[in-house]
């Protein structure tokens, strides 16, 4: 079970990860659809998820839940200075094509830019990965640019499309 409901949804609430969580972290992107999307090489190891859940990163990770049940992770990275912060997210491939990483990205935005004063959002997707630039484009973040062959990816190289988002841009879904 994950812990406690930090942002909530109408569909899917965003959760605090605690320590128990790492089993199902780790089972989760070590399926071969959300590691490629990751650009994770390696197997994952149980001890790396746990060190990973209790390290001091600035950054905020949040468990996606689903009628309780964790389905995936989203989060961004610690601002800085400059007040940007990079998102990354993944979804359990069995519940992808119903909109719950774009309402998990809504959730994330608004905490982002209403609670931590970002100022922009950025992320980036492989140029394969459609389904992912139209999660992006769905909250309204704009193609910013191209990175030509900058990932290896199933034995070739391939384009990462980079992607912002400017709190003054962004509208909250109704």
């Amino acid at each position: 079970m994950p812990g406690p409901v930090f942002i909530e949804g109408d569909r899917i609430d965003l959760h605090v990860i605690e320590e128990s969580d790492a089993e199902t972290i780790q089972q989760l992107v070590n399926q071969p659809a959300i590691r490629q999307d990751l650009g994770m090489t390696t197997p994952i190891a149980l001890h790396d998820e746990e060190e990973w859940i209790t390290s001091d990163d600035e950054g905020t990770t949040l468990l996606i839940g689903l009628d309780g049940e964790p389905v995936g992770t989203i989060g961004i990275d610690d601002p800085g200075t400059w007040g940007t912060a990079n998102i990354s997210y993944y979804l359990d491939p069995e519940h992808w094509g119903n909109g719950y990483t774009s309402e998990a990205l809504h959730l994330l935005a608004q905490y982002a830019f209403g609670e931590r004063r970002v100022a922009k959002l950025t992320g980036d997707v492989y140029a394969t990965n459609d389904a992912s630039a139209g999660v992006m484009e769905s909250v309204g973040f704009v193609q910013e640019g191209r990175r030509r062959k900058e990932a290896f990816v199933d034995g070739e190289r391939i384009d990462v499309l980079r992607y912002g988002l400017l709190a003054e841009e962004y509208e909250a879904p109704e």
